[in-house]
């Protein structure tokens, strides 16, 4: 069991995050301005304790990531040390907030969590990058990718703030992963589903694939991303390191390599690609970690 801060929990990933982690035993204190609501959205979370905390704030992340996880803390002899952070807290796209502020917020937010960490002593950083970094969920227009598939050794140069801001996420990562030898994962997430999106949102992604090329026809179910979660929690000693967070396959009724020679001709496939193989890969977190997908779109889509 990890004592466990997550930043972010009461969003859209993270409310289905942090029930996995409980079931896997850990023990988890959610860092954000509004309370942890429960996966469905119908009410609020009665394992977790939320502390509100404005992460822009390097005082209050220094104080957040040495805090009681809850009221019970009060009745032991010390304040315990955190094992891991997992920091998915973020303006989630562009056009929320001007982009100045969005850029600000989250590199901020991203640097305060990661110096604080590092010097309190956490081994452990989890950090959400993005689909965006692959520079063509926010381009301006229509733009293809380099090639296929989309690894992590892809030279990213996406042209939008948000994914700037992950960009900036990653290396300040790297940075003090490299200074203080601890473990710091980037997970480039992508399109979140939650379970209730598969009736709501799936239809059109099949009848229409041609709308989902921004985000590479890929996608993670919200329970799934809570497995990726838990196993970079368990898995110590990588220091610095980037994985693509997606299921296993394409969005697509066509095979994966038949339709992105129709749909992009002109970007190369750099290898021999798995028949319905998600074109934003997950290779490395599966063969890595020992990612399993438990939730394929097709279990829930017919």
């Amino acid at each position: 069991m990890a004592r466990i801060v997550f930043t972010g929990g009461s969003g859209k990933a993270g409310r289905h995050c942090i029930p996995y982690l409980l079931a896997q035993g850990h023990k988890i204190l959610n860092l954000d301005l509004v309370p942890l609501p429960t996966p469905d959205g119908t009410g609020l979370s009665q394992h977790v304790y939320t502390l509100k905390t404005d992460l822009t704030d390097s005082g209050q992340v220094f104080n957040a990531l040495s805090s009681h996880f809850d009221m019970a803390g009060y009745e032991g002899e010390r304040v315990e040390k955190v094992d891991a952070v997992i920091h998915f807290a973020a303006y989630a796209r562009n056009m929320l907030v001007p982009d100045n502020e969005c850029f600000r917020g989250n590199v901020l937010s991203t640097y305060n969590i990661i110096e604080a960490a590092a010097k309190l002593g956490i081994k452990k950083v989890i950090i959400a990058s993005s689909e965006t970094t692959y520079g063509v969920c926010f381009t301006q227009g229509d733009s293809d990718y380099h090639e296929f598939p989309l690894e992590e050794d892809y030279d990213v140069d996406p042209e939008d703030t948000y994914a700037l801001s992950k960009l900036c996420g990653e290396k300040t990562a790297r940075t003090f992963a490299r200074r203080f030898g601890i473990d710091i994962y980037a997970l480039r997430i992508g399109n979140v589903i939650e379970p209730h999106e598969y009736a709501t949102l799936f239809p059109s992604f099949l009848d229409k694939p041609e709308t989902r090329k921004r985000n590479a026809w890929s996608y993670i179910d919200a329970r799934d991303l809570g497995q990726i979660c838990d196993l970079c929690v368990k898995k110590d000693g990588l220091g610095f390191q980037v994985f693509n967070a997606t299921n296993d396959t394409i969005t697509t009724r066509i095979p994966t390599a038949e339709y992105l020679k129709k749909e992009c001709p002109n970007t190369p496939i750099t290898r021999e690609m798995g028949e319905w193989e998600a074109p934003l890969c997950n290779r490395k977190i599966r063969e890595v970690l020992g990612f399993k997908e438990e939730h394929n779109w097709r279990k829930y889509v017919q």
